[in-house]
């Protein structure tokens, strides 16, 4: 399958450039992305993988190995990287994002994630925070910030060049972990001030659109709510878009202009991603988990499975188990 390189992800950072033009210097930028390192380094110093903090939504990462791809669920949220670089791909589409670029998921989206760049000496250093809609709502809300020019429904992902303004927010929060009794004063201004960041930077039109009333996105945001909530029963696409108010035709442009994809295609990613969860976590076997998540046909389930994740379930899930225990 050919992979389609987005606009958003079209980056040099050999000579931090984005679509062939070179972007200026900014030393600011530069020392707070230095400071950037210097926090995640020290927050995340005892730490291998993803660990949660006392910030409610904000996650840090240090991995030390690339490794190969993962599969996921991309929800809502704000992922700035301090070192190293990530692939993301959504249907066959690949975004990549590193120090220099931020992204921005604000649906619920299946993804293949991947970090490139890590090693023990230089690990991949990162954070994200997840974005509430709620919050999102209120800002928008706000008759004191400024508004946007009507979009249609985009997709839920995009990658943007990272800007002093959304950083220095993003480092404040940071600095809150070092003063726990600030948290529950300071960290919800801090968030609001990153959400006003990312509405007025760049594609932040696209994150507008998942809070406003009766927007084509937020009509999708309802149908993905209602795949994942359902996802191994029969796919009744009249059914959803008659639930949110939507021509079957409308539906599925605006599904696949959002997700990459169709909400069958959706649909059986959320069954293949669980399937895989029951048989490494749950210990499950192949046959029961292809049931339990809504196949009538083991062979159909074992070619759905190969060709999403590379190999037949009983060889992946040994392969992953194998790799744990190493």
């Amino acid at each position: 399958m050919a992979l389609n390189e987005t606009a958003d992800s079209a980056i040099d950072p050999s000579n931090h450039a984005i679509n062939g033009t070179p972007a200026p210097l900014d030393p600011g930028l530069d020392h707070a992305r230095l400071d950037l390192v210097a926090l995640l380094d020290r927050f995340t110093a005892d730490t291998a993988g993803t660990c949660e903090t006392a910030v409610h939504g904000l996650f840090l990462h240090r991995i030390l190995h690339c490794g190969g791809p993962s599969h996921g669920i991309q929800t809502p949220a704000l992922g700035v990287i301090a070192q190293g670089s990530k692939r993301i791909m959504v249907g066959d589409e690949l975004y990549v994002y590193d120090p220099m670029h931020y992204l921005v998921s604000s649906v619920d989206l299946p993804v293949m994630g991947q970090v490139t760049g890590a090693t023990e000496d230089r690990p991949y250093l990162g954070m994200r925070l997840d974005l509430d809609v709620e919050e999102i709502t209120k800002l928008i809300r706000d008759e004191s910030l400024p508004p946007s020019t009507p979009t249609d429904a985009s997709r839920g992902l995009y990658v943007n060049r990272l800007g002093t303004s959304l950083l220095d927010a993003v480092l404040r929060l940071l600095r809150l972990l070092d003063t726990p009794e600030d948290i529950p004063i300071l960290a919800p201004l801090v968030k609001r001030e990153i959400l006003y960041r990312l509405l007025m930077n760049g594609p932040g039109a696209r994150l507008r659109q998942i809070a406003l009333q009766d927007s084509q996105t937020q009509r999708i945001a309802k149908a993905i709510m209602m795949l994942r909530q359902h996802f191994d029963q029969p796919l009744r696409v009249e059914s959803i878009a008659r639930d949110v108010h939507m021509s079957v035709s409308s539906l599925h442009h605006h599904f696949k202009a959002v997700t990459a994809m169709s909400p069958l295609q959706y649909q059986k990613q959320l069954r293949l991603q669980e399937a895989r969860r029951l048989m490494l976590i749950d210990m499950t076997d192949a046959a029961t988990a292809a049931h339990r998540v809504g196949y009538e046909s083991a062979s159909q389930f074992s070619r759905e499975y190969s060709r999403l994740f590379g190999a037949p379930p009983l060889r992946d899930t040994r392969r992953w188990r194998e790799t744990a225990s190493a």
